[in-house]
């Protein structure tokens, strides 16, 4: 009996953690007392084309485009919660969804692989409802079966993910890694990590191009 619809998304920029509010618009002809409701994220990539670079940035997720028929499958993105007050009739209320840019997380490396467009996003409800009654109040479980599809703008990740994270990425290591790069830090003196990466870089590259150059003729 009880209605869920996604209306709408918009980036919360000054909350604890990158954070989008998704509008959820819920229907019911019940007086409802309260709804503890819980939701399910996932993301559903093949209700959206990918562009070339898009498959190519993917590939570690689904491998290669020639066998996306089989691999190209729904992903888990989160888990998140909201208390629903009273009502009749209907209610419209803001899901908090913390998002992350740890690029472990499948769903992130989806995510930010994303150029422009939408996202398409199924959210499948659970919980409990309090419904008034004259005697206090009945207590049921929203259906397995109550879902609603939203497609999310892709520039709506952008801008939470800007905000926080502006002109930036973030990677986890492992803690032996990690201190290794401290030590190689502090050893040469470098004042900032991107200074350390820039010269690891630069003498990767340096060493690929010895590696490749062309052999010298021979002496006359």
């Amino acid at each position: 009996m009880t209605d869920f619809a996604v209306a709408g998304a918009r980036a919360l920029p000054h909350a604890a953690a990158p954070t989008i509010a998704f509008g959820l618009r819920i229907r019911d002809p019940r007086p409802i007392q309260a709804i503890l409701l819980n939701c399910q994220l996932r993301i559903e990539p093949r209700r959206r084309p990918h562009t070339l670079e898009e498959k190519q940035r993917l590939a570690d997720i689904f491998g290669a485009p020639d066998r996306w028929g089989e691999t190209l499958h729904p992903l888990t993105w989160t888990q998140a919660t909201v208390n629903v007050p009273a009502f009749e009739g209907g209610a419209k209320v803001n899901l908090p969804v913390p998002c992350t840019y740890d690029f472990e997380v499948t769903a992130a490396k989806y995510l930010a692989a994303m150029e422009n467009g939408e996202i398409p996003l199924r959210f499948l409800f659970s919980g409990t409802i309090f419904v008034k009654s004259e005697t206090g109040f009945l207590v049921e479980q929203i259906p397995w079966s109550k879902d609603a599809a939203y497609r999310m703008p892709v520039a709506i990740w952008r801008e939470v993910m800007n905000f926080y994270f502006p002109s930036s990425g973030w990677i986890r290591l492992q803690r032996d890694t990690l201190a290794r790069l401290q030590r190689e830090r502090a050893q040469h003196g470098y004042t900032s990590w991107e200074e350390l990466f820039e010269s690891l870089l630069a003498e990767s590259t340096h060493k690929g191009e010895l590696k490749c150059a062309p052999l010298a003729g021979p002496s006359r």
